[in-house]
Order: structure tokens, then C-alpha cells, then sequence
């Protein structure tokens, strides 16, 4: 099968479209014919090594955790999918290196869902890392109808899911952007704030003060939000763990087959859709790794497959 493989760490002149042997479907697996796969920051960061520390990783690594496609081969004792099921999902594995950017992947049946209807694959792609991330942030502290929620980075790929997410719960949300997606994030329910100096008081002028605080973009966020929540352990942040000091949550999205149903719930009842900015072919996943890291893109990055 063709895939994008990494021999060793590095950017995205590493990465190469390949031959790759078929991937193996063991117990509790299901094989998944990929129509297209999510793009991630986390993906080009554990290219680079920077996870080195705390992933063990297998050269030469196929990357992506974020697929969507059709189940074509089951492993042994799977009752939850037949052959033909559309499903996405986070796969994440406890070693990086039989990933999603690629024509095949096996994945266990904990790690997928079936595929939201409403969505097309390419947004269904986008959903499985970023939506799990905003689900469990907005779950960690109990956002709940009439909460006033700040999300910081909220035009991006975690920060708009999160924003719909919210709203859906009956919250209030306002969110942080560049002011070009000011327009964007009015669309999907949230009061929009400029970054930069000056935040707190211009947060302040929309509310005395906010429940939540939800930093998806990290760069001091959590600092700027200091004197504007009324409560200190409802903060999450997922790229700053100065956030634990300040008597918050940091936390990593875990691989969660009820939260993706959630999601899927949440999208075919007309509550969350997904903005893909880009969706380039398979061999072109360099390209897509370079939008990612100038951290411009408004909502998702995926490959198409297929």
C-alpha cells in the first residue's frame, strides 16, 4: 500500500510517499480503508522528536492519529463494526508508528466510531484529536448552561470545535482570534476578542468576570486569563502546564470511542461542523505539515486518501 513514512525525525522534508507492507488486524481490530486522514500539530511535533521523552517511537513511522474511512477486514472477536461501516476515529497507540496517512490502517474498536452522516470524509477527518480534545476540556470542568467560557485560540482546529461544543451546552462563549476570524467565530456562536495586549480589558467589557477558561493555543494565555476567572480550578489548557500552578488542568485528549459517538451525535443533529481550510492529496502531507506549523489556519488541515 502507498504511504507517508518518515525514516527518522524531522520536518516535513522527511516525509515521503512509500511502499509500505499491509498493516496486520489483530484482536479487537478492525482494518480501515482510509479516505482521508486528520492533520495535527501533535503529528509534525512528534516527527521532530520533540515527544521523544515520553513516546517510543518505531522508524520508519507512518504518522497521523486522525482517520476516516471504511472497515474492510475485521480481527478476531469484533462485534461492534461489520465490513462496509464508516467510521473515524483518534488512534493513537502507545508506540508511534503504523499511522493514518496511508492507505490502510488497523486501529482497535476502542479507538473509532461510526462516521457522522452529515459530515464529508474530509471533515469527518478533522474531528477525531481536536473534538475529543475540546469534549474532554469542556467535560474536566463541567461546563454547563449559562457558564460564561473564554476559549483561547478559538478560530483553530480544537478552538472552533470547542467554541460549538460549548454553545450547545448553553453557554456563553467569547473567544479569542486574530481579527480575521472574527466574522468566523460570530458564525459558530461566540462573542470575539482580539489577542495582544489589552485582552483582559477587552474580555472585561463583554463580562464581569468568566467561569471557564479554555486555552487551546498556549503562548501565556493562561497568564493573560488570571484575574478573569472566578474560579481557579475550572482552567484547562492543552499547550501550557503552568495552567496545574495556577490551580487548573493540563490535559492530553485520550482515545475514546463514547466521546466520538458524542461528537457524531453533536454533528448529525446540526450542533458542530467542521471548517477544512485545506485538504491536500496524500503526497502532499509535507505541504500540510508547513500550513500547520505557521499556525494560521482557520479550523482544520487534511489528506485525502483515495
Amino acid at each position: 500500500m502507498k504511504a507517508i513514512t518518515q525514516a527518522g525525525y524531522g520536518g516535513p522534508e522527511a516525509l515521503t510517499l512509500t511502499e509500505h507492507p499491509e498493516p496486520k488486524v489483530g484482536p479487537s481490530e478492525v482494518l480501515v480503508e482510509v479516505r482521508a486522514a486528520g492533520v495535527n500539530p501533535v503529528d509534525w511535533k512528534l516527527g521532530a522528536g520533540y515527544l521523544d521523552e515520553i513516546m517510543e517511537s518505531v522508524f520508519p513511522i507512518i504518522p497521523g492519529w486522525d482517520v476516516a474511512g471504511v472497515v474492510t477486514a475485521l480481527g478476531p472477536d469484533v462485534p461492534e463494526f461489520a465490513i462496509g461501516d464508516e467510521v473515524y476515529g483518534y488512534i493513537r497507540k502507545d508506540v508511534a508508528q503504523l499511522g493514518a496517512y496511508a492507505e490502510r490502517v488497523a486501529a482497535s474498536v476502542r479507538m473509532l466510531a461510526r462516521k457522522p452522516a452529515s459530515l464529508s470524509w474530509e471533515q469527518a477527518a478533522g474531528v477525531p484529536l481536536a473534538g475529543l480534545t475540546a469534549l474532554q476540556s469542556i467535560d474536566r470542568v463541567h461546563v454547563a448552561k449559562d457558564d460564561t467560557v473564554l476559549i483561547h485560540g478559538a478560530s483553530g482546529g480544537v478552538g472552533s470545535l470547542g467554541v460549538q461544543i460549548a454553545v450547545a451546552r448553553g453557554a456563553r462563549v467569547i473567544g479569542t482570534a486574530s481579527e480575521r476570524n472574527h466574522d468566523f467565530l460570530r458564525s459558530l456562536g461566540a462573542e470575539p476578542v482580539s489577542y495582544g495586549d489589552g485582552l483582559a480589558d477587552r474580555v472585561r467589557a463583554l463580562a464581569d468576570g468568566v467561569d471557564v477558561v479554555l486555552d487551546f493555543v498556549g503562548g501565556g494565555a493562561v497568564h493573560a486569563s488570571a484575574g478573569l476567572h472566578r474560579d481557579a480550578s475550572r482552567l484547562v489548557s492543552i499547550a501550557d502546564g503552568d495552567a496545574a500552578g495556577l490551580g487548573g488542568h493540563v490535559l492530553w485528549a485520550r482515545p475514546d470511542a463514547a466521546g466520538l459517538t458524542e461528537l457524531a451525535r453533536l454533528a448529525d443533529e446540526g450542533a458542530l461542523t467542521v471548517h477544512v481550510d485545506h485538504a491536500l492529496p496524500l503526497a502532499e502531507a509535507g505541504r500540510a505539515w508547513q500550513l500547520s506549523q505557521e499556525g494560521r489556519t482557520r479550523g482544520k488541515i487534511v489528506l485525502t486518501v483515495g
